[in-house]
C-alpha cells in the first residue's frame, strides 16, 4: 500500500484541487474542502459563491478525488448532492464531462474551484494545498 500511494503521489494523475486564479486563498483545511463540495459551504471568505465543478461520479479521477482528497466515497457526495436539491436547502455542483472541460471551466469561472489530475496544471489555474 505504501508504494503505491508514493507513486501516486508522484504521477502525473495525481489529482489536486484547483481554483480560478482570482480566488484569495493558497490552502484550506480538510474539512472546508469537503463542506465546499458537499455543498455546505457556498460562500467564500470574501463573501462571493463558489462555483463547485465536478467529473460524472463513474469518472475514474472523479472516485480518486473523492477517496484521496475528501475521503468520501462517491456515491457519498451523490446522496449530499440529492439530499440538499431535494430539501430545496441548494443546489448541486455544476457536472463537467471531462477534465480538459473541467480545466476550462475553472479558469475562465470567476469564483471556481474543482479537481485537475496533475498533467492539467498550468498557469491558467491555481492550486490550492489541502491540509
Amino acid at each position: 500500500m505504501c508504494v503505491s500511494q508514493a507513486q501516486a503521489q508522484t504521477s502525473d494523475d495525481e489529482i489536486r484541487v484547483v481554483a480560478h486564479p482570482d480566488v484569495a486563498l493558497q490552502s484550506m483545511s480538510r474539512d472546508t474542502t469537503r463542506a465546499i463540495f458537499a455543498m455546505r459551504q457556498r460562500t467564500w471568505p470574501d463573501g462571493r459563491a463558489i462555483q463547485v465543478f465536478v467529473l460524472p461520479n463513474r469518472d475514474p479521477a472523479h472516485a480518486r478525488f473523492a477517496k484521496e482528497q475528501l475521503n468520501v466515497y462517491p456515491h457519498q457526495l451523490q446522496l449530499a448532492w440529492d439530499r440538499m436539491v431535494f430539501s430545496g436547502m441548494g443546489q448541486a455542483p455544476h457536472r463537467v464531462r471531462s477534465l480538459t472541460e473541467m480545466h476550462d471551466k475553472i479558469a475562465t469561472t470567476p469564483g471556481a474551484l474543482g479537481y485537475l489530475e496533475r498533467a492539467y496544471l498550468d498557469d491558467a489555474i491555481q492550486v490550492i494545498s489541502v491540509e
